[in-house]
């Protein structure tokens, strides 16, 4: 009779898989300098060696991480201007969407805040350079490109008004929990509202018209 024996080694595959999630969760719940290499190890039921195989350094397994976690931000911009052909609609819609995945992936959004906190020259740079700076620059020349075609006023800064569509997603996952207690605040339980507000805010401004000027 033939015995069929189970293989005793992780694929390489569910093995780096693991050890991203275990990565993941720790970075996230303790912080980057708090969690060490054999306890992302252990969590992972794999070899501090095998870790190794795969990430060179811890930083270049925080950096997976968070590569892992935002793959869809590497999209996202490509998405809009496939789907959408004014400006307008465009930074609509990606306000919208990165808001919606920053919420849906807390856990790493928070990660990555207290990161930029606490080692903002360090991780900044490398964040820049290996995860969002091709989707910043891309975002940025969409802006660039809707001004040219007249869409939008000439003397506006393309890379400032990235910052600021970015910002304000920023600002309500970050203050959420302080804005639902605000009576004035209308939109913390409804993220596509609040966009939909604070892009009408950046596009239009609050000066008053001239009509309104005059009456």
């Amino acid at each position: 009779m033939q015995v069929l024996h189970q293989p005793t080694e992780i694929s390489e595959a569910s093995s780096t898989d693991r050890i991203l999630a275990a990565a993941e969760t720790l970075f996230s719940e303790q912080g980057y300098d708090a969690v060490s290499m054999n306890a992302i190890a252990a969590r992972a039921g794999v070899s501090k060696a095998n870790i190794f195989h795969h990430f060179s350094t811890k930083n270049a397994l925080y950096l997976a991480v968070v590569k892992h976690a935002c793959k869809e931000s590497q999209t996202r911009v490509e998405t809009v201007e496939r789907r959408h052909q004014s400006l307008v609609d465009r930074l609509s819609h990606f306000a919208r969407s990165q808001l919606e995945h920053m919420l849906d992936h807390g856990q790493t959004t928070r990660l990555i805040l207290r990161e930029l906190l606490s080692h903002g020259p360090e991780h900044g740079r490398d964040l820049a350079e290996q995860v969002f700076g091709q989707s910043f620059a891309r975002l940025v020349d969409m802006i660039r490109e809707g001004q040219a075609r007249g869409e939008l006023r000439q003397d506006a800064d393309a890379a400032a008004v990235a910052v600021m569509l970015i910002g304000m997603n920023v600002y309500f996952f970050e203050a959420r929990d302080l804005l639902r207690h605000y009576p004035a605040v209308d939109f913390a339980e409804d993220p596509q509202r609040f966009s939909q507000k604070m892009l009408q805010l950046m596009l239009n401004g609050i000066l008053p018209t001239p009509q309104e000027k005059q009456s």
